[in-house]
């Protein structure tokens, strides 16, 4: 039987406690908008669309044209939502209230609209990654950032979109992790990969080893013995360098994905809201751990909207060791 994410969806919004129609409604507006990114990406090469933008980001990185129209496609779609009360992307630097942001606006969707998109004028995957919170209590219009500024674990849904061979959707409403592949025939995702389980093991590490030099004391000594083949198998490298297409892979076969603090990025380079939060959701319901390296990553309290983090996340038996490695347990 032929399952649609709006079904899916559908089935999931059941099973909230108190929840409505709104919720598949704002789910709508993720997919609708990443459709639309996938559409430009398909063309990247045929039409006016790879290149810088000739302009920065917050985050003082060069914007890609892809960025501006993801960003563009994602703050459109999700706008017409009158339960989102704010939206909050990496390309801006302040939030942004929607027009609706009423007494029922009840949630705050965080997202970073294309991840990995330098990679976009050479051909590799990139991705959409996004979160949603819930309207804290007594909160109103005028302090937008006290919506975003919640714990992980206060997440209520989170996911990605990776563009690649082909465009799969991967998302969590806290009751296990799915995977929907866009059908371009009749431009549906369509259900692919029903409860998906991270492998408590695998065979492959990720991690850019350019910077290894860098690496805090543990790391080294860990990525050794997973190459020496210490944990009874002989790791294999695979660093796509495109954070969504890094962890999908780690999601679906196993391993481990570390994006580590350097001497020059202490605080790890990663947003904390826009990357590391639904990734680490999405890890934990799959049944793998994510940490910062000291700290669970989803009992983090963030305090600012922009914060960074290392983030290592992978299976239980190399989170395992990791862990072990880095507090100095040898």
């Amino acid at each position: 039987m032929i399952v649609t994410v709006q079904q899916h969806i559908l089935h999931d919004q059941k099973q909230f406690p108190g929840a409505s129609g709104e919720f598949s409604w704002l789910l709508s507006g993720i997919t609708l908008a990443t459709k639309m990114v996938q559409a430009r990406v398909r063309r990247a090469g045929l039409s006016d669309i790879l290149g810088d933008a000739g302009d920065t980001n917050v985050q003082g990185e060069v914007q890609q044209k892809l960025d501006v129209y993801a960003n563009e496609a994602m703050m459109h779609c999700l706008s017409a939502r009158g339960s989102i009360g704010v939206l909050a992307s990496e390309e801006n630097e302040h939030p942004r209230l929607t027009a609706h942001c009423s007494p029922e606006a009840h949630y705050a969707v965080i997202f970073d609209p294309l991840d990995g998109s330098s990679n976009i004028d050479v051909n590799v995957s990139v991705g959409t990654t996004f979160s949603i919170l819930r309207r804290p209590e007594g909160a109103d219009c005028d302090d937008p950032e006290q919506w975003l500024l919640q714990p992980g674990k206060k997440q209520v849904a989170a996911g990605y979109v990776v563009y690649g061979s082909s465009t799969i959707l991967v998302y969590s409403v806290g009751l296990g992790v799915h995977g929907f592949t866009l059908d371009p025939s009749v431009g549906a995702f369509i259900l692919s990969h029903p409860n998906i389980k991270m492998p408590a093991k695998g065979k492959y590490y990720s991690v850019n080893e350019a910077y290894r030099d860098d690496f805090p004391p543990g790391y080294n000594p860990f990525i050794d013995r997973l190459r020496k083949g210490e944990l009874g198998t002989k790791y294999a490298s695979r660093y796509i360098g495109s954070m969504v297409a890094d962890f999908h892979r780690t999601l679906l076969k196993g391993g481990i994905f570390l994006y580590p603090p350097t001497a020059d990025h202490a605080d790890g380079k990663l947003r904390l809201l826009y990357e590391a939060n639904p990734i680490a959701f999405l890890a934990e319901q799959a049944g793998g751990i994510a940490t910062s390296g000291s700290r669970r990553v989803l009992d983090i309290q963030p305090t600012s909207i922009h914060q960074r983090t290392p983030l290592i996340v992978g299976g239980t038996t190399e989170m395992t060791e990791f862990i072990r490695h880095v507090r100095h347990e040898d």
